[in-house]
């Protein structure tokens, strides 16, 4: 494990890849899904695109249809892609995947002792066991991070955010509150500022944010993204 500030982190329990009996168990998991999809679905995702090339066209069918089973709350008879989901761990591997905050911004902890699979499959049923909006973004980023052919690094991280400002983001998943006020103008610190003042900051920041009104064409799309999100934080809508 390194000593760098975990963001985000799962731990697996799973058998050796050449086990003929391939078993996998979700352990503790640190997934933070604010803002959304926070850095425990940046974690996800990231692990869907890094183990994903390694993957059979057949078992990244397979697993898309796991998803969507799951998303639907249909029950998922055992084994599936050639694992079977448990709980007992005994005799089983322990692999440990983090998001860190490293001093030059956020980046991946990979596990390598399992297979490609069975991290794949793990980040799935990891994110099954998410709140409702969480679940739904997290499954979100590991069909994003699926279809991702890039480096894994900050533009994986940038992707499956939608935002540049992409340190301060992640780190702001410990306090949505704080970063979504930031993001509007307000001080993190002091008295709350009122709705209908969080409603004019919103409006205020989106009109310079625009292209038309002076805003970076490249960057609006993702600055507006984030001006929505910090709003439905503060607002709740």
């Amino acid at each position: 494990m390194s000593t760098a500030q975990a963001l985000a982190g799962l731990e697996l329990f799973h058998s050796r890849p050449i086990a003929p009996t391939r078993r996998l168990v979700v352990g503790q998991a640190e997934l933070p899904t604010e803002p959304a999809p926070g850095a425990g679905g940046v974690l996800l995702g990231g692990i869907a695109a890094r183990y994903a090339p390694d993957l059979y066209e057949e078992d990244l069918d397979d697993v898309e249809l796991l998803m969507r089973q799951l998303a639907a709350g249909m029950r998922v008879v055992q084994p599936r892609v050639s694992h079977r989901l448990q709980a007992d761990r005994v005799g089983l591997l322990r692999s440990l995947i983090f998001l860190e905050q490293r001093v030059d911004g956020p980046a991946f902890e990979f596990a390598h002792q399992g297979s490609p699979l069975v991290y794949v499959l793990g980040a799935v049923y990891a994110a099954d066991r998410l709140e409702t909006a969480g679940r739904v973004a997290a499954f979100d980023a590991i069909r994003r991070g699926l279809k991702w052919q890039g480096p894994i690094g900050g533009s994986l991280i940038a992707y499956l955010t939608g935002r540049s400002d992409v340190a301060a983001w992640l780190a702001a998943g410990v306090d949505p509150v704080s970063w979504a006020l930031g993001v509007l103008g307000f001080k993190a610190e002091g008295p709350r500022p009122k709705d209908a003042d969080i409603r004019r900051g919103f409006r205020r920041a989106l009109r310079h944010a625009h292209p038309d009104h002076g805003g970076a064409e490249g960057q609006a799309a993702g600055r507006i993204a984030e001006l929505a999100e910090a709003r439905r934080i503060l607002l709740g809508a």
